[in-house]
């Protein structure tokens, strides 16, 4: 096992990646009080949820079991209801602990329903998806989905510990590891010349689920995005650079209804559309665009938006959160590792950058 920091002054907390670690009962040890509630879903619960609530009972925990149902659809007022009247009729108090146990929806909701009850409990991240461990379950963003945008209702609620679990990778279906792996490359993409060309090398073996070089992949973005969240926990800056493909991710995600698409299949489109940007803007060598579209086929994902209108997408992402005055900003390459966020740009670049990502 390994152990990173996340470094927020008082509110620091652990990374630990491992290989068979889910119920490890030390890890929990620190963080149990009296009850605890485990949010699952209908997927994960069969697999891990006897073990996780095992070594809670064994750390002393009364649990409660709150198993909500599988997908993107599930993060939406109606579910945060069911899960504070579980832990409402378990009478769980301030002094209570949430376990987020399953992928980054099972995380977000779990995490926005700490934030919130009695103003704020204590949760733990179990994160049993490769995205959720090299992204969503770190850095404390919760949120809900609205119908005019993805995770447009949510708080920032930092966890007491991420606990990721290499192991439990080897019953993720196929697709959704792929998913995962738009967020690797994100990271790359963004933020770390060395780990892209480590992963144009490696990229068969991670999709083949080679344990060695999955830990170093779920590592090396654990300590590319806690080195970002210590520098910028709330997104005034730096942390938006970790949003690349984003702004066109969210707004396909949203026009297809959520859960059509994987969220890292959103991601994935929405890189090449936001490298093609990139290049228009005579920002990054039309070349490097290309590299990015290829590292992405490779990883069996979707190079191309959905059948939905140019036009409709521009529309959709009027309302992403890195919007300033009114106008659209992205997060766009000044060449592979160096991220940055733009605006300026007009309706009709964007929607040229659209129609020839496509192409």
């Amino acid at each position: 096992m390994e152990s990173l920091r996340v470094a927020l002054g008082s509110r620091s907390y652990p990374i630990h990646i491992g290989e068979g670690i889910l119920d490890e009962r030390a890890l929990y040890l620190p963080y149990v009080t009296a009850g605890a509630a485990v949010v699952t879903n209908t997927v994960v619960a069969p697999l891990y949820l006897p073990r996780v609530r095992k070594v809670l009972e064994a750390a002393g925990a009364r649990v409660t079991e709150i198993v909500v149902e599988d997908g993107e659809q599930a993060k939406r007022w109606q579910t945060l209801e069911r899960i504070f009247d579980a832990m409402l009729a378990a009478r769980l108090g301030r002094d209570s602990l949430v376990v987020a146990l399953g992928g980054g929806v099972v995380g977000d909701l779990a995490g926005f329903a700490a934030a919130v009850y009695l103003r704020g409990v204590a949760f733990v991240q179990v994160p049993t998806t490769l995205l959720a461990q090299v992204d969503s379950s770190v850095g404390g963003k919760t949120a809900i989905n609205h119908a005019r945008g993805k995770n447009m209702v949510g708080a920032f609620h930092q966890p007491s510990a991420v606990i990721a679990d290499v192991a439990v990778l080897d019953t993720l279906p196929d697709r959704e590891l792929r998913a995962g792996l738009a967020e690797v490359i994100k990271h790359a993409v963004a933020l770390d010349v060395p780990f892209m060309e480590w992963l144009e090398k490696n990229v068969e073996k991670l999709l083949a689920r080679e344990r060695g070089s999955i830990g170093y992949a779920v590592r090396r973005c654990c300590e590319l995005k806690a080195a970002i969240v210590a520098a910028d926990e709330r997104e005034a800056g730096v942390r938006a650079l970790l949003n690349f493909g984003h702004t066109f991710g969210h707004a396909i995600e949203a026009g297809t209804g959520y859960g059509a698409w994987l969220h890292g299949e959103a991601i994935s489109a929405g890189m090449v559309m936001a490298a093609e940007l990139s290049a228009r803007a005579g920002l990054l060598a039309k070349a490097d665009a290309v590299r990015v579209k290829q590292l992405l086929a490779r990883a069996g994902l979707p190079v191309a938006g959905p059948a939905l209108a140019a036009e409709r997408l521009l529309e959709l992402m009027a309302v992403d959160k890195k919007a300033a005055q009114g106008k659209l900003r992205f997060v766009l390459l000044e060449g592979i590792g160096r991220a940055a966020l733009r605006g300026g740009f007009d309706e009709r670049q964007v929607l040229e950058a659209i129609v020839a990502a496509a192409q």
